[in-house]
């Protein structure tokens, strides 16, 4: 049997990615990288995927298919800082491709939707480019870069979280979520990859575990929680009034109002006042989410004497249900949902549309 030899100019993928991690186990390049701080970080990420991608495929493959999946996340970047939310740099994941992490999360479905197509209209428009550089340069492996940059942003558009898909149908229609349900099956049939078969499974297996539990399980359920909260109150012109101080188990329902800050520290929270009108009491706390108030109850009182004067310790509490985020979050305008949905529709029609014209140009061997 002949022996098949190696190209003289091309690096077996072990060889490159001992180099690779020879490089990164520098010390002083290391350190260097860590330097940039959330760039640092994304650039190290960078180099053990393209590292892991070289197992599979030519290094120039490895390094092109890792910057459509930088484009892509770009996208998602640009958007969030459009909409005025701080993200952070690009963590790239070996076969999964790579996540952002937002500090602060969006309010509604629109600004979710708007955040999720960035990236695959950035990617699309990478692929793009990518394409006609390769079949103006006649490079097979340039227009197969593009060809899995289609691939991959048209798999993003599938209809489940935490694809980018499953964000914009928030925007467009819940309903899309079942097609993504019935859609995102018949995609990991087709899957060729065992690895990649279970990867998807468990993606899909957790979207619909979550619906299962926010429309079927606890659809008609009340979720009813609560939170308590302590207070130092001074309490000097009591004694001086000679008011009677209550006992340790003095408990009372008090009044209170609530309201919600548009702008400031305490944006998008939910504040609640709390009353107690006979002893001049007036307490301010955070909720943890928006809700409705249910009860304000004093459930303990301590007395304490302290350097400065007499105090009264009051522990509260405050039991509350969430708001049905579909009552707030997924209020969208008509007219943007058909926005939405027209660029989804044309999106995945155009990525259709390249993957089957890179097959009609046919460079890629």
């Amino acid at each position: 049997m002949e022996e098949k030899k190696k190209p003289a100019g091309k690096k077996s993928p072990l060889a490159i990615g001992g180099f690779i991690a020879v490089l990164l186990s520098q010390g002083k390049l290391l350190l260097g990288l860590l330097k940039l701080g959330k760039a640092g970080g994304a650039i190290i990420s960078m180099f053990i995927t393209i590292w892991a991608y070289a197992y599979l495929a030519p290094l120039p493959f490895a390094i092109g298919i890792v910057l459509m999946i930088l484009i892509h996340e770009l996208g998602h970047v640009f958007a969030a800082k459009m909409k005025g939310l701080p993200v952070s740099a690009p963590v790239f994941i070996p076969f999964l491709g790579a996540l952002i992490t937002m500090k602060k999360n969006p309010t509604d479905a629109a600004t979710e939707a708007f955040i999720g197509i960035g990236g695959p209209i950035l990617g699309t428009i990478g692929g793009v480019a990518a394409f006609g550089l390769g079949v103006y340069t006649d490079s097979p492996v340039i227009v197969s870069v593009a060809y899995a940059a289609f691939y991959l942003n048209l798999i993003n558009l599938l209809p489940i979280h935490p694809l980018d898909g499953g964000r914009i149908s928030t925007a467009v229609t819940r309903w899309l979520w079942i097609l993504g349900l019935i859609g995102g099956l018949v995609f990991i049939y087709y899957i060729n990859s065992r690895v990649s078969q279970l990867i998807f499974f468990v993606i899909w297996a957790m979207f619909a575990w979550d619906l299962y539990k926010k429309y079927v399980k606890y659809r008609n359920r009340e979720e009813l929680l609560s939170v308590s909260t302590r207070f130092d109150f001074g309490a000097d012109h009591l004694l001086q009034q000679g008011y009677i101080i209550p006992g340790e188990n003095h408990t009372r329902d008090l009044e209170y109002m609530t309201y919600s800050d548009l702008q400031g520290p305490a944006e998008s929270r939910q504040t609640i006042v709390m009353y107690w009108q006979g002893i001049g009491f007036e307490g301010h706390a955070l909720l943890p989410q928006q809700s409705i108030i249910k009860r304000v109850q004093l459930i303990k009182v301590e007395r304490m004497q302290k350097e400065n004067g007499f105090y009264l310790g009051l522990q509260i509490k405050v039991d509350y249900s969430p708001l049905g985020i579909q009552e707030l979050y997924y209020d969208v305008p008509a007219k943007t949902r058909w926005k939405f949905g027209i660029a989804y529709l044309a999106l995945v029609l155009f990525l259709l549309y390249m993957i089957r014209l890179v097959h009609q140009v046919g460079i890629i061997d």
